[in-house]
């Protein structure tokens, strides 16, 4: 990571004119806290109004999220380990929520099989990526004064 980026605990990152700074948590990878930044300048000309660890009033609180005039997500992005039991329900509860899934340098086909999997039976109108940035995304998508050169065309993904 680039040290002029870096203070302690905080990473401040800039993509589209907008600029956020990204808390790293004591026990929190600092990959995590990439896919985070990430997914957010991936999405965020589609969801100009992207949050970063904000609550929703939900049983999970996502990584980045999106929601409409009445508090209901309309972009839900999720980064790291991420179960069966937890794609179930987002994809059960928000059926018109386009739902983004990270992983860090990892193969996307066993994680689709999981995927789908949780989407047996449940109809839905919005997509769900998959995502898995490649094991130099520091490198490849970070600049020296932070801004974030990612397109989903320099990343495996998926979408169902």
């Amino acid at each position: 990571m680039k040290n002029s980026l870096m203070l302690r605990g905080k990473w401040t990152f800039r993509a589209h004119g907008r600029q956020v700074v990204f808390i790293k948590k004591s026990n929190e990878k600092a990959t995590h806290v990439l896919m985070k930044a990430f997914i957010w300048a991936l999405y965020l000309t589609d969801y100009p109004d992207l949050t970063v660890e904000v609550p929703i009033g939900n049983r999970y609180k996502p990584d980045v999220v999106q929601t409409d005039a009445g508090g209901h997500p309309v972009f839900w992005g999720e980064s790291g380990h991420v179960n069966v039991q937890k794609v179930r329900y987002l994809v059960e509860r928000y059926r018109k929520t386009h739902i983004a899934i990270a992983k860090w340098d990892t193969e996307l086909f066993s994680f689709t099989r999981i995927v789908e999997k949780a989407l047996k039976g449940i109809c839905r109108s919005a997509p769900i990526d998959m995502l898995s940035f490649p094991a130099d995304s520091t490198d490849q998508f970070i600049g020296e004064n932070g801004e974030l050169r990612i397109s989903l065309d320099k990343v495996k993904h998926i979408r169902l």
